[in-house]
């Protein structure tokens, strides 16, 4: 028995809306098939002990293929040695929901690329057919339309109507926007006549006809005979139905009587035509596989020979796309529904009345400006002025050393600096400066831009502030070319409270992308929180960052501030109950199983994307694939060291520094320190209301030469110290490599909205303190660079003295020696080394180019070891460390005792 059963909720997104051709600009084609399920069952069902058995076979199958895929979800625990059984149930639970989410989500998309590939069809896209497609997601919203400049901003003219697919059950809206033809010009003969608008633009403007091309597909595709039913689709099924009942067959079910079984039928219909001429229509037979069972089996076999010649034969693609016209053809014929560069909101009719809202899926945003409501911008430039990306991607490096910018202050001037000054100016200096990849904060749009952009409105448009889309492809592009990465620093974790321009009450309810009540608040900033457990939420999001990477070709994210979307108390809570704190009822597990399958999907698509986690808990797991029950990070940053560095800057004499808990600070975790993202200092420091380390070393102290050399010394050692004690990841902020002596201040009401701290002095680069602070930052960067110190494995940390402020430890054939005491300097300081023979200095941060005192002459920047256990290594260095100073030796020549 064959029976159909409808699916009761409709949905022309995502999950069955079938799509013909893919273009950068939009869809090709939509068609719009209703959604059936197709079951077969037969009256003879299988006993309930079989029943039984088959679902006992499948639970066991189930519970098999983790640990055949090599799946554990509590495979770090055991690695590590962890045995907490609370934390191990709570991972293996996420694993099974995070299972069922999987499911749930390939219900309604054909698979994860799909899924977090929306904005392939979300948002404003030109159709092939001649017409602009919109669609967006507002489930609580009675009405939609599309206003704008292009239809004198009428709610009425371009809407979504329930006859045309204008609102499915899960609350995506979609409005058809055609172009208009052209006064005097006639519709096209093909009512589904496609053009092409970017790719091949130049072509099928020759003045073929589609009559020509039909043709010429039945003259050199179709062999003979099999054009007749093409031509007349209805011949063959209306001579069979002659054949099976006659010339005067019924034309009603109670006409037709009692039919015979199909097999009778059958052996009639072939009985009478075994002696027909060979057609090229394909020659089937029916196998009775019943084996006397009260239902039938059938089995339909055809000719191996037509079999093989039906799968060699490709279908007629090639002529149906050569029935497209080109762009001139479209631009003659028709006016574009939306131009390019036109302005336009989404209009809704909610239970609360209208509302006007920036689309949430926006890739161009002009935000609320001198009290003008914001509008999104339809960014379609023509073939010929769009970007073209001229570079490939750099190489996955072994090590990073990422430049931390944010565009808008890169300048000497006081305003807003653009992507096109950026590009020009501040990537030839990251390049000099020896950095392999730039990390850039603040790109997605954002209303007010003393927020740094963290208070994000518009998650898939580039901050118009900059420039245009463009303008932001050609950085990108040209940081690809000088061998650059390009990362994000991506807010996830909560959203702009704005409602004109963001996502807050988008569809007039309060629970459309975030939690209901308190819980859709962060608690200290005023933001939104996520709701993650929302599978449309949950593609937005994942759809976001899958967005960047395809459309700007960034290389990477950090993830910025995991603690405020892994608790429902955003990280503002004491953690001291181990393992119990990272599963309780305060952690959100939804948020969790995000992190966790953005990472998956994303690593999927882009095996070379570099993903880092901010997260001021450390979350058991972090850096842990997924199937072994971590997050799936590449790299963790590790906040606790630029905490302490300024912990000591500011409330701690210099003779007072623990170097034991300098040294375990900057190790954190050791299970992970491969995997740690070190910096001294970030944006942190000189934007969100501190200062930089060099205004609090030697800001206003340029008279005082001691105080100088004091702060200059220390700015170096902490930096040397913080790169190489480290994992394989360093980062710096935009202008501390070289001391800048001024904290960032963003324009407000307070400052009197001035420019005149919103920038750097890259002036300062010329010459002194600055330009000798420089030096030492390029050389510092030229010790991974060229001898890759970074990716040489772990520390070996073997000389802590407190009492003498020293520190030591090598890394591969490297040795490092610090002397952080103010005022002691050691004439043969003894430190431990494993390998005998001569070691050589490479750096030194007191000599006179890097703006120190030149105290060590050069004779002494040869050193052989000698045979005295020290450290417990069973040979040492006896070497002149005067105070404040940092030293780099290099084993040049072993030798064998």
């Amino acid at each position: 028995m064959v029976s159909l059963s409808n699916q009761t909720t409709f949905s022309f997104y995502p999950n069955n809306l079938f799509v013909s051709d893919k273009t950068r600009l939009g869809i090709a084609g939509l068609n719009f098939p209703r959604k059936i399920k197709v079951k077969f069952t037969c009256f003879a069902a299988d006993p309930p002990r079989q029943q039984k058995q088959q679902q006992q076979k499948k639970k066991s199958q189930s519970t098999n293929s983790d640990a055949d895929s090599g799946v554990d979800p509590v495979g770090f625990l055991t690695k590590l040695g962890i045995a907490d059984r609370i934390f191990a149930q709570f991972l293996r639970e996420r694993h099974k929901a995070l299972k069922d989410l999987k499911d749930e989500i390939l219900k309604r998309h054909f698979d994860l690329r799909d899924f977090a590939s929306g904005f392939e069809l979300l948002g404003m896209h030109r159709h092939m057919e001649h017409r602009v497609d919109f669609m967006d997601w507002g489930p609580g919203a009675r009405y939609g339309a599309i206003i704008g400049d292009f239809n004198g901003w009428s709610p009425t003219e371009n809407s979504a109507r329930e006859g045309l697919f204008g609102h499915d059950d899960y609350g995506y809206w979609f409005i058809i926007l055609e172009d208009k033809l052209r006064e005097g010009e006639e519709p096209d003969e093909l009512y589904f006549q496609q053009y092409n608008y970017v790719d091949d633009y130049d072509k099928g403007d020759s003045g073929v006809t589609a009559e020509e091309v039909f043709q010429k597909a039945n003259d050199e595709y179709w062999e003979p005979g099999e054009d007749r039913f093409i031509k007349n689709r209805y011949e063959v099924p209306a001579k069979l139905y002659e054949q099976l009942f006659g010339p005067n067959s019924p034309q009603t079910l109670e006409d037709l009587g009692d039919i015979p079984d199909a097999e009778t039928r059958y052996k009639q219909y072939k009985e009478e035509h075994k002696n027909d001429p060979p057609s090229n229509l394909p020659p089937c037979d029916i196998i009775d596989d019943g084996r006397g069972k009260p239902y039938d089996i059938y089995n339909v076999v055809t000719s191996p020979e037509w079999t093989k010649k039906f799968y060699e034969k490709s279908p007629p693609i090639p002529y149906w796309l050569e029935t497209r016209k080109g762009r001139k053809a479209w631009l003659e014929k028709y006016i574009p529904a939306v131009p390019h560069g036109s302005k336009y909101r989404l209009y809704f009719n909610t239970p609360d009345g209208l509302l006007e809202r920036v689309p949430a899926w926006a890739t161009y945003v002009q935000p609320e400006d001198e009290g003008k409501q914001a509008y999104a911008i339809h960014w379609e430039p023509s073939p010929e002025s769009a970007y073209k990306w001229k570079y490939s991607k750099p190489d996955k490096p072994k090590s990073l050393r990422i430049y931390e910018c944010h565009v808008g202050i890169s300048g000497s001037e006081a305003k807003i600096s653009s992507f096109e000054e950026f590009t020009k100016k501040v990537l030839p200096h990251v390049k000099r400066a020896g950095y392999n990849a730039i990390q850039l904060i603040g790109i997605p749009e954002h209303k007010d831009y003393y927020t740094v952009g963290y208070r994000v409105t518009n998650f898939f448009a580039v901050s118009s502030r900059y420039g245009t889309p463009d303008d932001f492809k050609r950085l990108v592009d040209e940081a690809h070319g000088i061998g650059l990465l390009v990362f994000l620093d991506i807010v996830h974790s909560y959203a702009a409270a704005d409602q004109m321009v963001g996502l807050s009450l988008f569809d007039g309810s309060n629970d459309c992308y975030f939690h209901y009540g308190k819980r859709g608040h962060h608690k200290h900033w005023g933001t939104r929180m996520f709701k993650y457990g929302d599978l449309d939420v949950f593609h937005f999001l994942i759809s976001n960052l899958n967005w960047w990477i395809t459309e700007y070709q960034v290389d990477g994210y950090q993830f910025h501030s995991l603690a405020s979307m892994m608790y429902t108390h955003n990280g503002f809570s004491p953690f001291n109950s181990g393992f119990d704190d990272y599963c309780n009822q305060y952690v959100d597990r939804d948020a969790l199983m995000y992190l966790m399958l953005a990472n998956e999907i994303l690593h999927d698509l882009h095996p070379d994307i570099i993903t880092i986690a901010e997260d001021a808990t450390y979350y058991p797991g972090l850096c842990e694939p997924v199937s072994q029950g971590g997050l799936g990070f590449d790299y963790y940053v590790n906040l606790s060291a630029t905490e302490m560095w300024v912990s000591l800057l500011d409330s701690v004499p210099d003779s007072e520094w623990s170097m034991s808990k300098i040294v375990s600070t900057l190790v954190a975790n050791k299970e992970y320190t491969d995997k740690m993202l070190s910096y001294a200092e970030s944006h942190n420091q000189s934007i969100s209301g501190g200062r930089s380390f060099a205004e609090i070393l030697f800001g206003g102290v340029q008279n005082e030469i001691k105080l100088l050399d004091r702060g200059v010394s220390l700015h170096k050692m902490i930096r040397l110290l913080t790169f190489t004690i480290g994992g394989r990841a360093y980062l710096n902020f935009m202008g501390n490599e070289f001391g800048h002596p001024e904290r960032v201040e963003f324009p407000t009401q307070s400052n009197k909205f001035s420019f005149s701290l919103a920038n750097r002095r890259w002036d300062l680069l010329e010459s002194g303190i600055h330009h000798q602070l420089f030096s030492f930052d390029k050389d510092l960067m030229d010790l991974d660079k060229s001898k890759g110190i970074l990716s040489r494995g772990l520390p070996s940390i073997h000389h802590v003295n407190d009492t003498n402020m020293v520190i030591s430890f090598s890394r591969g054939p490297f040795l490092f020696i610090f002397n952080f005491h103010p005022s002691n300097s050691y004439e043969k300081y003894g430190v431990g080394v494993e390998e005998a023979g001569e070691y050589t200095m490479i750096l030194n941060s007191d000599e006179a180019k890097y703006g120190g005192q030149g105290l060590l002459p050069e004779d002494q920047y040869l050193q052989r070891s000698i045979s005295k256990r020290i450290d417990g290594q069973r040979n040492c260095l006896e070497v002149s460390l005067p105070s404040r100073t940092a030293q780099v030796y290099k084993l040049t020549r072993i030798l064998r005792i």
